[in-house]
Formats: structure tokens, C-alpha cells, sequence
């Protein structure tokens, strides 16, 4: 379902959509799976000189996407004392998104 969630919201990055509707197809997987309550953060914020900046992917911010956009796409579930997130950093791209890390994304167990 996290996997869905981070590949759902990366299909959905191209100019012109807004940073919270790639928020929203982040969230509809998770919501489906009926753990909305446990992924209460934004899915990402901007790459650039600062820590967090614009765009915040984020519900609420209807900023469009233009190309040469850099940012973290990172749904996370919270159902405990304990988590997972996937985070990928993309950017937007004439025609859709590149990402620019390519580690793998399936569940490793540790121990």
C-alpha cells in the first residue's frame, strides 16, 4: 500500500497539475487501506538551498508544477510508535517527472 501510495503520487507528477493534487493521489491508496488517520503529513517539499522550501506536496497548496521543479515525493504511514516511508527525490519534467535516485523500494527486513 506505501509503495502504491509513492507510485501513485510520482505517475501524477507533470507541468500544470497542482502540488496537492499530487498529495491526493499519494493518499488514495493509503485511504483505501483504511489507514488515512496514520499518514497525517504533507507527501513532500521542495529541493533547493533550504532544508524544506516550495513546493510543499501538500493538501491546500494549489501551486502548479512547472518543469525544472526538484522535490521529494515521501508518503509515510504512522500507525504506532513506529513507521515506513518511501522517498524518491523527482523533478518535474516538459513531459512528466525523472526520478533522481533509483534505490530499490520493496520491503527489506532487518535483524
Amino acid at each position: 500500500m506505501l509503495q502504491a501510495a509513492q507510485e501513485a503520487a510520482c505517475a501524477a507528477v507533470r507541468p500544470g497539475v497542482t502540488a496537492e493534487s499530487v498529495d491526493a493521489a499519494a493518499r488514495e491508496p493509503i485511504t483505501k487501506g483504511r489507514l488515512r488517520a496514520a499518514f497525517f503529513h504533507r507527501t513532500g517539499h521542495g529541493i533547493g538551498l533550504e532544508a524544506h522550501e516550495d513546493p510543499y506536496i501538500v493538501a491546500g497548496n494549489d501551486e502548479p508544477l512547472e518543469p525544472g521543479m526538484a522535490f521529494s515525493v515521501e508518503p509515510g504511514i504512522y500507525p504506532g510508535p513506529h513507521g515506513a516511508r518511501i522517498e524518491d527525490i523527482v523533478v518535474c519534467t516538459e513531459d512528466g517527472f525523472e526520478r533522481m535516485n533509483h534505490t530499490p523500494r520493496e520491503l527489506a527486513v532487518a535483524g
